[in-house]
């Protein structure tokens, strides 16, 4: 369940953040709610998910694949493509989130 929780909080934390922008400042107030709403879904999902993975493994998982997927609502939603050298990092902060969830022993497989 752990990870299902993790999958959660990071679609609602990709969501908020997407939403984010379009609060423009929180100065909209639809988007704002939503920035909100997801951000509370977030943190509440990776409270649950620190029960059973220690705190730096869930919030390194949580931050990599968070910052692809907004890479990817940013580039679809609001048309901001990333360059060459933000996708090779994007793509080396991937391989550090493989790397911890296939060799190390504080993740439980």
């Amino acid at each position: 369940m752990a990870y299902l929780y993790l999958a959660i909080a990071i679609v609602a934390e990709v969501a908020g953040t997407t939403a984010l922008k379009a609060s423009k400042e929180f100065t909209r107030l639809l988007p704002s709610l939503v920035v909100v709403a997801c951000y509370a879904l977030a943190f509440y999902m990776l409270a649950l998910v620190l029960r059973t993975i220690p705190v730096g493994i869930a919030y390194a998982i949580w931050a990599g694949v968070g910052i692809l997927l907004v890479a990817v609502a940013g580039a679809v939603v609001y048309r901001q493509i990333p360059d060459w050298p933000a996708i090779l990092g994007m793509c080396l902060i991937i391989a550090g989130v493989v790397i911890i969830n296939l060799f190390s022993s504080n993740v439980k497989h």
